[in-house]
């Protein structure tokens, strides 16, 4: 009877205990922070661009705020950079922009600040939905050879942006599509232009 008592005891001891460490992995903490990095593939589209996406690089910080097990708040800021190129169409009506060159291509530099709704997505708090709205600032275009030095894109856009994020004990990574909704065309109305960008990251949460 000893035995079996005992072997009862070590067994409710082993569940308590598993079912502790359990909960303490799955435990939400209201406030983390981190930093992350990646890969920002990114296009304009519009009459006057080529059709492909361009690589170029994201970098920048989060804050998590854990409403309860499902449901959180995530602000970002982050330097974004994309590019793009305009096609070579001759009776394109905006190639009075540009000098005789070859080379007909477009850098901007923004500081996107997004805030995303996180939904943990099953009973595990690893895997997050986020969706929501950015706010990207013009920092900096850059448009070989113009024949003037104004500006051609708009210094503010709108964007929706969703995606998943994975959150493991220290390491985050994660996917997101990013969509523009500002027409950034600051020549004229006679063409729409709009971003649109797959972003992928790795990062740090603490």
């Amino acid at each position: 009877m000893k035995k079996i008592l005992t072997a009862v005891l070590l067994f409710v001891t082993y569940c308590t205990a598993a079912q502790r460490n359990r909960l303490s992995e799955d435990h939400e903490n209201f406030f983390r922070f981190g930093a992350k990095g990646g890969v920002n593939v990114n296009k304009i589209t519009g009459q006057s661009y080529k059709s492909g996406y361009n690589y170029n690089y994201q970098v920048g910080g989060f804050v998590q705020f854990n409403f309860s097990r499902r449901f959180g708040i995530q602000p970002e800021v982050n330097f974004v950079q994309t590019s793009s190129e305009f096609s070579n169409y001759p009776n394109d009506i905006y190639d009075d922009l540009f000098r005789d060159g070859s080379q007909k291509k477009s850098t901007l530099n923004y500081l996107e600040v997004p805030v995303f709704l996180n939904v943990n997505l099953g009973p595990s708090k690893r895997i997050k939905l986020q969706v929501g709205p950015s706010y990207g600032g013009l920092l900096k275009q850059t448009t070989d050879s113009l024949k003037s030095n104004g500006n051609i894109y708009k210094n503010a856009e709108w964007s929706a942006i969703g995606g998943l994020w994975i959150q493991l004990p220290l390491i985050n990574l994660g996917a997101r599509y990013k969509l523009g909704l500002t027409d950034i065309n600051a020549v004229d109305d006679c063409q729409t232009w709009k971003s649109q960008a797959i972003q992928v990251f790795v990062g740090v949460t603490f």
